[in-house]
């Protein structure tokens, strides 16, 4: 496996591409391209989640993909540890938020971009199938992937990128935010720890505590998928007390009415952020969940049926 980290911005160190590349060898593919998942942490844009980084890009990676893992714009070039209701934003809280328009959304989309123009770039070294390139993100990182379905082609990146090569093939999106209008409601009816957290990650997303309808709807991929949004597995748990489930419902029946194929999965019990569900990412045993450990077999039967390998 090759692994190269890849810094997409020097004044910005804690912006990457990190690469879990697959070595070819004449007993393997003997010189084709491979599908590519790139994969976005979650972290409420305050963090990006190391749970939800490279154990996933292994697994992707033990299916006969490509995978690398984007550590987008967040508010921190720190990492966050353990529960969310027990994180301690206080630091993070001191960070000057002057002169961070660049910062904001939609810089976010703007590092995937930034993604699949390297990738492009480099296919050729790197036996990537550039028609075969895969989002998956999760919590936030899932609100990025989806945002990113609903905007490769349109002039917010495009005015900046080569829209030739911003086309994603597919997106996968866990326990995804995709209507922060509705989100925003749910937030407002819950106890305080999680209101300040949500305006925290507000401040680091949106650049405000309240940002205005017009901004929330900017960032609702539920209510901007149009006719050439990718098709997209979806998961989460109805147990998901931080993302309403709805998130993920909404965004299904988005899907479904502008006829874009999808596959939603609904498991019953799991708390927000479970990534594969596994030892592998789990930090805690609630973070252990045999049932949602099955959402990566679904997601890997989900795509053979698109992106099998050319053998």
């Amino acid at each position: 496996m090759i692994i190269e980290k890849i810094s997409l911005d020097e004044t910005k160190p804690e912006l990457t591409l990190t690469t879990y590349l697959l070595e070819d060898s004449q007993e393997l593919l003997n010189g084709k391209n491979r599908p590519a998942v790139i994969i976005c942490p979650g972290g409420a844009y305050l963090y990006c989640s190391d749970r939800e980084a490279e154990a996933v890009a292994l697994r992707f990676a033990a299916m006969g993909y490509h995978a690398f893992v984007l550590r987008y714009q967040v508010l921190s070039d720190g990492r966050g540890e353990g529960r969310a209701r027990d994180f301690d934003f206080s630091q993070l809280s001191q960070i000057s938020l002057e002169d961070r328009e660049e910062d904001i959304f939609p810089a976010q989309m703007r590092n995937i971009a930034q993604a699949f123009t390297i990738i492009h770039q480099r296919a050729e070294e790197w036996l990537v199938d550039t028609d075969k390139l895969i989002l998956c993100g999760f919590s936030a990182g899932g609100n990025s992937v989806t945002n990113y379905a609903v905007h490769w082609n349109k002039p917010v990146l495009t005015q900046d990128f080569d829209v030739a090569v911003l086309k994603p093939a597919a997106v996968i999106a866990g326990y995804p935010i995709t209507d922060y209008l509705s989100h925003q409601a749910y937030v407002d009816q819950q106890e305080d720890w999680m209101k300040g957290l949500f305006k925290l990650s507000n401040l680091a997303f949106f650049g405000a505590e309240k940002p205005s309808d017009q901004q929330l709807l900017a960032a609702s991929a539920s209510r901007l998928i149009d006719e050439a949004t990718p098709p997209m597995f979806i998961w989460a748990t109805a147990g998901d007390q931080l993302v309403h489930v709805s998130q993920s419902t909404r965004l299904a029946t988005a899907l479904a009415e502008k006829g874009i194929p999808f596959e939603l999965h609904i498991f019953e019990e799991g708390e927000h952020g479970l990534a594969l569900g596994t030892q592998a990412t789990a930090s805690k045993s609630s973070h252990l969940n045999s049932d949602v450990s099955k959402w990566i077999d679904l997601a890997e039967a989900w795509l053979e049926k698109r992106f099998s390998l050319d053998i």
